[in-house]
């Protein structure tokens, strides 16, 4: 059977990159990987598949429309998975026109894309064509101490990242209900495991743990968190495109609550475990000022997913945690290359 070929966007990122790596490792798809390779975005991620016959890497943006049109009208894929966003709270706060360019403004150019692409497809073909765009919990706002977000939930962001993906998810439904166009959209609790950016929450405290650098939590790190393990949602996704309904969305959830500081404190944990050098590393736990709009709580009921297409997390987070710190102890050079630029003097021949 011949192996479909899939246009993914954003697939340098934390992400998008684990779902390619597990693509291409699985065999499952052909992979046609379109990235505009910002500050995120690390080929280094890709050095096991960059050689890979199945791999094709573009540099290039998803507002790019005629670049995305050449793209669609050359490779033909059956799916585009739309990972391509700009994602990190604190740097929407600061640059919030970053955010509005990339997660709306892109999603439009691409949707322009492919609502083009899929209306000039076969009959056949264009039955079978999907476009899965990646979203996020955060746009249905906080939480108190109860309940859980589902589909249903009414959107509340509260940060302009979060806006902006509130944005571009409702463009999404309106590219379906107008156009007709086969859309999914998934959105998806915290996510964390191997080559996400140090910047988040995860990755930065075990690198600071390691470097003996305070661990900054804000307020008293009570905000809660659903924590899904980066494999467990790239399997989600595949399901999606497998036999999710046009149209629809689906919940992503670890089922995982945790606290921040709890969070943090099971990585100190670990640490004092795999690294005891430093140990106790909670000694380097630093209570910092809140950031602005900080949602208090989310969690996602991702039973609809798991009733209508058998999908449910196989990780706990205590194993899951266990796997990422492993994993960034096992691949500091990586955590290096990516946080002094490095990959991208090399790679790309840019400054930085």
């Amino acid at each position: 059977m011949t192996r479909p070929t899939w246009l993914v966007t954003g697939g340098a990122g934390f992400i998008g990159g684990n779902f390619v790596l597990k693509q291409i490792r699985e065999r499952r798809a052909r992979i046609v990987n379109l990235d505009a390779l910002t500050y995120a975005g690390n080929l280094d991620t890709l050095a096991p598949v960059m050689d890979d016959p199945d791999h094709i890497f573009v540099h290039g943006s998803i507002g790019d429309r005629d670049l995305v049109r050449r793209l669609l009208a050359e490779h033909r894929p059956q799916a585009i998975v739309n990972f391509a966003a700009e994602s990190h709270v604190d740097r929407s706060i600061d640059a919030p026109g970053d955010f509005i360019h990339t997660n709306v403004v892109g999603t439009f150019e691409l949707l322009e894309a492919a609502r083009h692409h899929w209306r000039r497809l076969p009959e056949g073909e264009r039955e079978r064509f999907r476009f899965l765009h990646v979203s996020t919990d955060e746009v249905y706002g906080s939480l108190g101490e109860t309940g859980k977000f589902t589909e249903e939930t009414p959107y509340r962001p509260n940060s302009p990242y979060s806006a902006s993906k509130a944005g571009s998810d409702h463009l999404v439904r309106a590219y379906h209900h107008t156009y007709g166009l086969p859309t999914l959209t998934t959105n998806c609790s915290n996510n964390y495991g191997p080559y996400q950016f140090p910047e988040k929450l995860i990755p930065l405290m075990i690198l600071n743990a390691l470097e003996g650098k305070p661990l900054p939590v804000y307020g008293q790190g009570l905000n809660v968190r659903d924590w899904l393990y980066v494999e467990d949602h790239c399997r989600a996704i595949e399901r999606v495109l497998e036999a999710g309904r046009p149209g629809e969305v689906y919940n992503v959830g670890g089922d995982n609550e945790k606290r921040n500081i709890e969070v943090v404190r099971t990585i100190c944990r670990i640490l004092d475990r795999l690294h005891p050098q430093g140990r106790p590393h909670e000694r380097l736990i630093t209570f910092v000022a809140d950031r602005p709009g900080h949602d208090l709580r989310y969690a996602i009921d991702a039973g609809k997913i798991r009733r209508e297409l058998g999908w449910r997390p196989e990780e706990t987070f205590e194993s899951g945690i266990e796997k990422t710190v492993r994993w960034y102890l096992e691949h500091l050079d990586w955590c290096r290359r990516v946080t002094d630029g490095s990959y991208r003097r090399e790679r790309l021949g840019v400054s930085v």
